[in-house]
């Protein structure tokens, strides 16, 4: 063990000193912070927001203070479907409706892996997981389709965002301590091999999962009109629809032709990998990630913008971004020069360090291309309108290589070899990975 001395301190202290520059950086990095005093403008000036290919967009929402990226850039993504086929690009769905079932489903299944695992410690790692976050409003791809499936789609007037969607702390955390106490009692229960009593005491905990969504989120809507203005003006009005009429009538039925595919250099590549502890809805889609190198997330994602579809992608939003002007891209800040250090971490010792990994979900709607060369891609985020350029960002093409770690690609777009891999057995893996 080594045990720091005064005579270390005082090296230190002259080692500081001896570089002039490093007291003009330290008044520059006290008074404005770290990002102000290492921006470099200049890598800022390279993005000009212009691009070969664009979908056509409008308004963007906004997720508030929630966890909900992940659903709110699926909806994105089905939202720019509908905008396509009917000529209403500022058509919403609603966040609120399936946020409701979210957190009836993920209920569920938190019961079902607390009885599977009723017979380790609570010191387990993988009971500990389960403990952490038995209902959180993160989530995945394959989540949202799994809702999406089950429980359809509404517009978003038919049930409008509620004050508890938009800031989901005091809510989680009055469900997850209810989930916990629930956790204790089946777990007990579970000991005693008395099946009847498990499944009245989950019935009755689900019965009050239930009620304390409704008070919170409002009552699921059952039947809706659609009724919206398209791009000419023009309104329309179809009477009495359920959300899965919806979703069947106005929507592609090709939602299970989606292949997550996932850059993670410190695992295997051209192999597909399963996340059993994060899916959400019990007998839903199940959430798989195919490990390929960047240049196939990249590919395949230029097949599907120039097609016309937008993406649905995951990332590590925090690092080197400008959140107020909407800018993803490396070198943005320079705190090596700042700070007189030399960080050289690469994507993969990253991952295995917990220093990078997926935080963020937004929706890919445009990339420009020139010659060959990829030299930005434009974001749909979804922080509404105050944050970069009316909710829109761009991010630099080397920023994508570093930071995007997954993106959700239609079958069509690609090649037959990735759609074998990705229709074939996965590797489960445990909850701890940090490709999870």
């Amino acid at each position: 063990m080594h045990q720091l001395s005064l005579t270390e301190i005082k090296q230190f202290k002259a080692a500081f000193a001896a570089e002039p520059a490093n007291a003009i950086k330290a008044r520059a990095t006290v008074n404005m912070g770290v990002k102000a005093a290492s921006y470099e403008a200049s890598i800022a000036g390279k993005l000009n927001r212009t691009f070969s290919i664009e979908l056509p967009t409008d308004n963007v929402t906004n997720q508030k203070q929630s966890g909900r990226c992940w659903l709110f850039a699926a909806l994105n993504t089905l939202r720019h479907d509908f905008a396509k086929k009917y000529h209403a690009k500022n058509f919403l769905l609603s966040q609120n409706y399936l946020f409701f079932w979210d957190r009836l489903e993920r209920a569920n299944i938190f019961f079902d892996h607390i009885l599977e695992t009723a017979d380790k410690p609570l010191s387990d790692r993988e009971v500990s997981f389960y403990l952490q976050g038995p209902d959180t409003d993160g989530g995945q791809w394959a989540m949202a389709v799994s809702l999406i499936q089950k429980y359809g789609l509404v517009p978003s007037y038919a049930q409008p965002e509620s004050f508890n969607a938009n800031a989901t702390d005091d809510f989680n955390a009055l469900l997850n301590k209810k989930l916990r106490e629930d956790a204790l009692i089946l777990r007990r229960l579970q000991v005693t091999g008395d099946t009847d009593a498990i499944e009245q005491k989950r019935q009755e905990f689900l019965t009050e999962v239930y009620r304390m969504a409704v008070i919170a989120f409002n009552q699921p809507v059952e039947h809706f009109d659609l009724e919206y203005q398209d791009d000419d003006k023009k309104p329309q009005l179809i009477k009495n629809l359920t959300p899965l009429t919806f979703l069947h009538d106005y929507f592609s039925d090709d939602l299970g032709n989606y292949v997550t595919l996932f850059n993670a250099p410190d695992h295997d590549y051209q192999k597909l990998y399963a996340f059993p502890f994060e899916d959400n809805v019990q007998g839903g889609t199940p959430i798989q990630f195919l490990n390929v190198p960047i240049e196939a997330l990249k590919t395949a994602a230029i097949k599907q913008l120039s097609a016309g579809e937008a993406i649905w992608f995951g990332c590590d939003v925090g690092q080197s971004s400008n959140r107020k002007e909407g800018i993803l891209a490396n070198g943005l800040y320079q705190t090596d020069a700042l700070f007189g250090i030399k960080s050289g971490l690469t994507k993969a010792e990253r991952l295995a360090t917990r220093d990078s990994g997926s935080t963020h979900a937004m929706t890919l709607v445009g990339v420009d291309v020139d010659q060959g060369e990829i030299r930005q891609w434009k974001i749909e985020n979804s922080w509404g309108e105050k944050v970069g350029q009316k909710g829109y960002f761009v991010m630099s093409d080397d920023w994508f290589s570093d930071y995007v770690f997954k993106v959700v690609i239609n079958k069509k777009y690609l090649p037959a070899e990735l759609i074998k891999l990705a229709e074939g057995p996965a590797t489960p893996l445990p909850c701890w990975d940090p490709m999870g």
